[in-house]
């Protein structure tokens, strides 16, 4: 019996010549990754164990970006412990504040995580790298702490669903889109604890920040993480960027399943979710006249440039609705850099958006965009859970850049097509 993608990099990790779903096993890991948030906790996991030098300061990542810029002092405390351990151990990958970016769109464009890599993250959505080729998936800060002595991690090898997209996309459909439909039909539980093979004649030419944003929501079926076999997009995309080796793997024509699940892409349209889940999912064309507050276009899951550049195309020349706050937050420095140099803030702040340095800042409820009780925010974002981006009062709504833009003109949830 052959083996899936995933099964493959798994025992290329493990020293095995194969591994099959449920075993657990040990493996050696290519990237570890912290935040702000995570990795204080995995510092004073490492400090506690006794433990005096990392495994390997080339292979230990920290980004300092869910409340960075720093938006109070126990922020600022978080970030300097990130600082201080990253200095005490020298490691090659910290990113302050002006160099840094949103991690998981971070790490593809700066070619630290690879095809063919296994990474492990303290943040849920570690999974976006399968986009690449590789196996990622998030863990609690204790694994990470053991990670950075050890430079392995267990695992259980997760099972495989295969997902296949046919057809072609409609206008304005995009990676979100498909994602969010497919959410939507499984449930926020629909991949529990399995990876998510992303495959089909629609993911074959799907940019890559389509498949970056499609693997980045896995977790919301609660897969272990979203794969997508790796082939010239990916290529073209790390050649001129990896750090180092790589390897592409694909699965076997005879390796297993539990379960297969095909989709026809031209019957989909615009996809928005609606409170409280991200599977509570609605045609775009189903949800209309619902107002709204407040726009976020960005985070890891859709704030690369061409996201951006969506959001230009349709606002170019128009005005942001009055009593709408509307940010825009590209996920890296260089997004900032190219996205200033197309002119596309310039649209942006002349339609009457705030333009913001990269933070993960709003989609957490951290800072850079709170709501207040009974306000309702669109964003391009991977949550809208009770509370998630502020009040417990409030609602989120999870579109993709041409909805929230569209929506940035009218005050309320709208099609593009309605422009």
């Amino acid at each position: 019996m052959g083996m899936t993608i995933t099964e493959k990099i798994f025992a290329a990790h493990a020293g095995r010549d194969g591994v099959t779903p449920g075993e657990l096993i040990n493996a050696k890991l290519d990237i570890v990754l912290a935040n702000d948030i995570t990795a204080p906790i995995a510092i004073k996991e490492f400090r506690k164990s006794g433990a005096k030098k990392v495994f390997n300061k080339d292979k230990i990542v920290f980004v300092p970006d869910h409340f960075a810029p720093n938006k109070d002092i126990d922020s600022a405390e978080q970030c300097k412990l990130l600082r201080d351990f990253a200095r005490e151990h020298d490691l090659t990958n910290y990113f302050e504040v002006g160099k840094m970016g949103v991690e998981h769109a971070l790490l593809p464009e700066q070619g630290i995580v690879v095809p063919g890599d296994l990474i492990i993250g303290a943040d849920s959505h570690t999974c976006t790298y399968g986009a690449l080729g590789a196996f990622s998936t998030g863990v609690g800060s204790t694994d990470v702490a053991a990670a950075m002595i050890t430079g392995e991690a267990w695992f259980k090898i997760p099972q495989t669903i295969k997902f296949i997209y046919s057809g072609s996309l409609n206008k304005w459909v995009s990676g979100k889109d498909l994602i969010l439909y497919t959410i939507g039909d499984i449930g926020v539980d629909g991949a529990l604890y399995s990876s998510m093979e992303l495959t089909g004649e629609v993911i074959d030419s799907l940019p890559m920040s389509g498949r970056l944003t499609m693997a980045n929501m896995a977790i919301e079926a609660g897969a272990k993480n979203g794969i997508i076999q790796p082939d010239e997009i990916t290529k073209k995309y790390v050649e001129t960027r990896a750090k180092r080796e790589f390897k592409f793997y694909e699965s076997d024509p005879d390796a297993s399943y539990s379960k297969v699940i095909e989709y026809d892409c031209t019957k989909i349209e615009p996809q928005v979710a609606c409170p409280h889940l991200p599977e509570n999912t609605k045609p775009v064309s189903e949800v209309s006249d619902i107002t709204i507050d407040q726009v976020i276009i960005g985070s890891c899951t859709n704030g690369r440039l061409d996201d951006l550049r969506v959001a230009a195309e349709i606002m170019k020349g128009k005005t942001v609705a009055k009593y709408l706050r509307v940010i825009v937050i590209p996920a890296t420095q260089q997004i900032y850099k190219d996205a200033m140099a197309e002119g596309l803030f310039d649209i942006f702040i002349d339609a009457g958006a705030a333009v913001s340095t990269p933070t993960c800042g709003p989609c957490l409820g951290g800072h850079m965009g709170i709501l207040a009780k009974g306000e309702r925010a669109l964003a391009t974002t991977n949550r809208n859970f009770v509370g998630r981006m502020g009040s417990p009062e409030s609602e989120v709504y999870l579109a993709n850049p041409a909805i929230a833009a569209a929506s940035a003109i009218t005050g309320k949830i709208t099609s593009p097509d309605a422009l």
